[in-house]
């Protein structure tokens, strides 16, 4: 069954529908929003409220690239989040804000490293990498044309790989991002 189905199927279903579109996409949703987060419990929470919310809009949903609306709504979400967070944890720096090492598959020093990325780099790498996303399904998720996310990835890629190494060798920057 194609996208395109599931995504009509579900403009216009219930319930059924919905069980089925959490099954196929809250595992990817929840390592997206986890992945822009850096925290796990935050993540289950966006995640949920996502389909929360998509199934109380599914009316006004066109039904025809379910995957790529339901990608937006977690990243606009994640992203809400962040702004929550920071009202709330003004200067606090979380000293664990990801989950245990077994549900993100990624060391300590990577975490840290992914950390001090902004929200924005850290959701272009993941769906370029770990989603295998193409420039053109992350322009129809980010907003930006496919040529300014080929630049933002090769920054973001070497940003990352600089805290990566100067982790190795115990130089810290003075920003962290959250």
């Amino acid at each position: 069954m194609s996208d395109t189905d599931l995504g009509q199927r579900f403009a216009t279903g219930g319930e059924d529908e919905l069980e089925e579109v959490i099954n196929l996409y809250g595992e990817k949703l929840l390592r997206y929003a986890t992945a822009i987060l850096c925290d796990y419990h935050e993540a289950e929470n966006v995640v949920q409220d996502v389909f929360l919310s998509a199934y109380q809009n599914r009316k006004a949903f066109d039904g025809k690239n379910l995957s790529a609306w339901l990608y937006k709504i977690t990243y606009n979400r994640s992203l809400n989040q962040l702004k929550k967070r920071r009202i709330l944890c003004f200067s606090e720096i979380r000293a664990q804000a990801v989950s245990p090492i077994d549900d993100t598959g990624l060391s300590d020093e990577t975490l840290r490293a992914l950390r001090r990325l902004k929200p924005k780099e850290r959701a272009l790498l993941y769906g370029r990498i770990m989603e295998e996303l193409s420039y053109e399904e992350l322009s129809q998720l980010l907003g930006c044309s496919p040529a300014a996310l080929r630049k933002r990835y090769e920054r973001a890629k070497n940003k990352l790989a600089a805290y990566l190494t100067a982790g190795q060798y115990g130089k810290e920057t003075k920003h962290d991002y959250i």
